[in-house]
């Protein structure tokens, strides 16, 4: 199923609008109550009474190997504060600093922005970096968070095993979401759907699915879901526009940052405002 748009009826700009007159309303058809951003979904039972129910990785913080250093400055910046816009993810938002470098400078140089994005990074080990000093020392007004692409797929090696499954990554970004929450509890999160990927034939069924669970978190008073993935498509979305994402098919090409940078432009704008 495809993932919903930010909201069934209205524009993400229209309903800001709306919502500086009715900051409870829902205008999502499947939209949650504001609670949900706070409580990740119940795995699912186990169909065999004697096997122990699998850990669900997603949502157990752990640190990625070889990620001390990288996590060390980011504290080191969190303790510094005056960050008014974090990015927070994986490669597609650590490439911020070189493949879209220049997109980076055009629009963010002049904000007090950050970014916090670490290649590789899954739900828990962003989980991890927040409650270690990554979430702490510092008030933003708006996070944009993507984070989930490693989640899916296979792991490498030897011995072939999935990753996560659909419902583990989605409680894996809802662990995110509500570490957010309890970090930044004045800040808007501009939840971004996961980007399409097709380095794999596997990946984007699922990220189709994650993304539709993810659209649900919208309480539009503290997440805000925005799906730009469609801006990257050719017209049958059976693959990238030609320029847009590297010959991974996984990793935006500058071209690609620069949609990016243009399709939260305005929402970002809004977002900011007091």
């Amino acid at each position: 199923m495809k993932a919903p748009p930010l909201f069934s009826r209205f524009s993400f700009l229209s309903t800001l609008t709306l919502l500086a007159l009715a900051r409870t309303a829902v205008f999502a058809a499947d939209a949650p109550a504001p609670a949900a951003a706070s409580a990740a979904p119940a795995p699912a039972a186990s169909t065999d009474a004697a096997a122990p129910a699998k850990p669900n990785t997603a949502i157990i913080p752990m640190i990625q190997r070889g990620t001390d250093n990288r996590h060390a400055s980011f504290v080191e910046i969190a303790k510094k504060g005056d960050i008014d816009v974090l990015f927070l993810g994986d490669s597609i938002t650590d490439f911020w600093r070189t493949t879209g470098k220049a997109v980076w400078e055009k629009y963010y140089g002049n904000m007090k922005a950050a970014n916090f994005g670490i290649s590789a990074d899954r739900t828990q080990h962003v989980l991890w970096r927040l409650q270690n000093g990554e979430g702490q020392g510092f008030k933003p007004k708006v996070v944009v968070l993507m984070i989930g692409t490693n989640n899916t797929g296979m792991e490498r090696g030897a011995n072939p095993a999935p990753r996560n499954t659909v419902p583990e990554a989605i409680e894996g970004v809802y662990a995110d979401v509500a570490e957010l929450r309890k970090d930044f509890p004045d800040a808007k999160i501009l939840l971004l759907a996961i980007f399409p990927r097709f380095d794999s034939p596997i990946n984007n069924p699922q990220i189709e699915e994650i993304n539709h669970a993810l659209a649900k978190l919208s309480d539009l008073n503290h997440v805000f879901y925005l799906d730009i993935g469609d801006k990257f498509l050719n017209d049958d979305k059976s693959g990238f526009k030609p320029g847009v994402f590297g010959a991974d098919k996984l990793h935006p090409a500058a071209p690609g940052y620069e949609i990016w940078a243009e399709a939260i432009q305005e929402p970002l704008a809004l977002l900011l405002k007091p």
